[in-house]
């Protein structure tokens, strides 16, 4: 995700996204439709913790679009052959920016016969550049990795007594989140913990797509109840049906 080929294939989706829609509709008819600009060599962020809080329209339509060379910044892209493995296994994807590669065998198996380029981040480092990606923060310096193969070939300073590593922000083309309700205007409530990775990938993505289990009118949403201001959202999808996978159902026995 070099800064040529991210800014060049930006100008072009913010080309096409000008042209191709009247800035005051962010409402799309589909994930399809809210993709229509999606090209090869694209890069992603993906809201999400494990299967947990997926955009699994958004992320159907990427599948089905074929686009590749895809760079998917995620906490693990999938797991288990769900959510964003589907990508993996169609050979969509090129790199993947992330913080955990265990359980993902989809992920393992490419990472190792070289297919795909991973660059495993701490899990708040990740956090971390996507937010500050969305605040205009070019980088920052944090102790994590200090001392370990995550500061090679990276800055490191002295900081407060500390030993701290130069980390860069990300700023991916495009953001793929899920809310639980959404108005028209962008702005989004979480359900709980699936608010996880979303509200820093839709801050980080320079066009943001947002899908959305129940779409409301503006004004129905308290502003005390927004998790996400609709100035980081630019298109948003009702899907009110999704599969709600669970990663590992745990039970017990009744007495």
């Amino acid at each position: 995700m070099t800064a040529a080929v991210e800014i060049g294939y930006t100008e072009a989706v913010a080309a096409s996204t000008s042209t191709s829609r009247a800035p005051a509709s962010r409402v799309f008819a589909s994930a399809a439709d809210a993709l229509h600009d999606l090209r090869d060599g694209a890069s992603i962020a993906v809201g999400g913790f494990g299967l947990c809080g997926n955009p699994e329209a958004c992320i159907k339509a990427i599948a089905a679009a074929g686009a590749r060379g895809l760079t998917i910044v995620s906490n693990n892209c999938g797991n288990q052959g769900k959510g964003l493995a589907v990508l993996l296994q169609r050979r969509l994807v090129a790199r993947v920016v992330c913080s955990y590669v265990g359980g993902n065998p989809d992920l393992e198996q490419q990472m190792l016969a070289g297919d795909v380029d991973v660059e495993l981040n701490p899990q708040g480092t990740l956090a971390e550049r996507l937010r500050a990606g969305g605040a205009g923060i070019e980088a920052f310096f944090t102790p994590t990795g200090a001392g370990t193969v995550v500061a090679e070939g990276k800055e490191v300073r002295e900081l407060g007594g500390r030993p701290c590593v130069l980390e860069t922000a990300l700023k991916p083309d495009f953001a793929i989140v899920r809310a639980a309700v959404g108005d028209h205007l962008g702005n989004l409530r979480f359900y709980r913990t699936a608010r996880n990775f979303n509200p820093l990938a839709a801050m980080a993505g320079r066009v943001t797509i947002a899908e959305v289990d129940r779409l409301v009118a503006p004004g129905e949403l308290d502003p005390d109840d927004i998790h996400l201001p609709g100035v980081f959202v630019q298109r948003i999808v009702h899907v009110p049906e999704h599969e709600n996978i669970i990663e590992y159902r745990t039970t017990r026995p009744r007495a």
